[in-house]
């Protein structure tokens, strides 16, 4: 009996003090600060080659207290970081636009220059119409909007080669001097068949089978890529692997071949800003060199075949070996729409241990850059 009077006493002493806790946190004046967060351009944080002319614009709003919404917003892009911070010099002020919408709002300022990157901001008013502080700014870059912002040139390797069957994947190289110190630099690439570009002996980017399957004869795809680290004042060398994908490869049944066409190709230009606002464009361009090496044949459901004894050691460095390797053909203007996409982010086979194993890389949306213009060649 003793012991369980001890026991209801204690139960009543903790049961006191859970009480009085509750009634100390609910005492406490509510956090009732909201800050807009997670800011988005068409889908993506800080997108690169962007070529929708009025971006959507997304973000979400983080509140300390519950059935918090949003009864307006703002946003401000600029040019620069500094002049959004400032507020002067702006491309576009939205003004407060009463609204609870905070997806996909459409910009709305002047028309958007090729390969400028803007910063904005947003800012919210929430339901009692208390305004938010502004928030962390994010930026995204515009990708070449017009046919005349390429100003490289197809190439094809003149190599010997049998279009009947799969064969050796093309590899191509360049040298380049750059002369000064390098603010930015930006490629933009792509490809009749796959690509996997390097530059210094480095890949670039981490997606796979780029620029990836679309209706070749109607629209092709390119990628953008921030290079700027990459790349160094004095000699660089570029190089690119060509294979045969959907483009010219075995597609499903009947040994159907060469559905879009019967010769690789590849069309990149690297767009590089010096610090005393020179700029620099190295393209594609009769200058290139080609050979073939380790993977003999390639294709996306027939597999690889690899010679590791062909291995070309450095041939994506400066100073390499390369009088003997082939020249390219500068080949006529595809006809095809284009349209700027990410890179497709695939799982990479990796060996762990005694088996191989799966590791996944984040999926970027494909769906998400719609606009498309023709290049003029009818």
């Amino acid at each position: 009996m003793a012991k369980l009077f001890r026991f209801a006493v204690a139960l009543l002493l903790v049961s006191g003090a859970a009480g009085l806790l509750s009634f100390e946190r609910s005492s406490q004046p509510a956090d009732t600060t909201v800050t807009v967060i997670a800011l988005r351009t068409e889908y993506a944080a800080n997108p690169l080659g962007i070529d929708v002319r009025e971006p959507r614009l997304s973000w979400q709003i983080r509140a300390g207290g519950r059935g918090v919404t949003q009864s307006a917003y703002q946003i401000q892009v600029a040019p620069g970081d500094r002049t959004l911070r400032s507020g002067k010099g702006l491309t576009w002020d939205s003004g407060t636009v009463q609204s609870d919408e905070s997806i996909n709002r459409n910009y709305g300022g002047p028309p958007l220059q090729s390969g400028q990157r803007y910063y904005w901001q947003a800012r919210i008013w929430d339901g009692s119409g208390k305004v938010s502080a502004w928030s962390e700014p994010a930026f995204w870059e515009m990708g070449l909007l017009q046919p005349s912002d390429w100003k490289a040139g197809w190439i094809e390797p003149d190599l010997p080669q049998d279009v009947s069957k799969s064969g050796p994947s093309p590899m191509l190289r360049r040298e380049f001097a750059l002369k000064g110190v390098i603010e930015r630099a930006r490629a933009y690439v792509t490809s009749h068949g796959l690509y996997e570009l390097q530059l210094n002996g480095r890949r670039v980017g981490d997606a796979l089978l780029t620029p990836g399957w679309t209706s070749y004869n109607k629209r092709l795809q390119y990628q953008t890529y921030d290079v700027t680290d990459l790349l160094r004042t004095g000699q660089n060398a570029v190089g690119v692997t060509l294979g045969n994908g959907w483009y010219r490869g075995n597609l499903a049944w009947a040994d159907r071949r060469n559905v879009y066409g019967d010769r690789l190709a590849l069309l990149m230009q690297i767009a590089v800003t010096y610090r005393d606002g020179r700029q620099e464009t190295i393209a594609t361009d009769p200058r290139w060199k080609a050979a073939t090496g380790p993977i003999l044949m390639s294709e996306i459901y027939h597999g690889e075949t690899y010679d590791a004894r062909l291995e070309k050691t450095g041939w994506t460095l400066p100073g390499f070996a390369d009088a003997q390797w082939s020249g390219v053909k500068v080949a006529a203007t595809a006809r095809t729409f284009w349209s700027r996409r990410p890179g497709r982010r695939y799982a990479r086979l990796t060996k762990s241990g005694p088996s191989p194993s799966c590791e996944p890389l984040p999926v970027t949306p494909s769906s998400t850059w719609d606009r498309t213009w023709w290049d003029g060649c009818g």
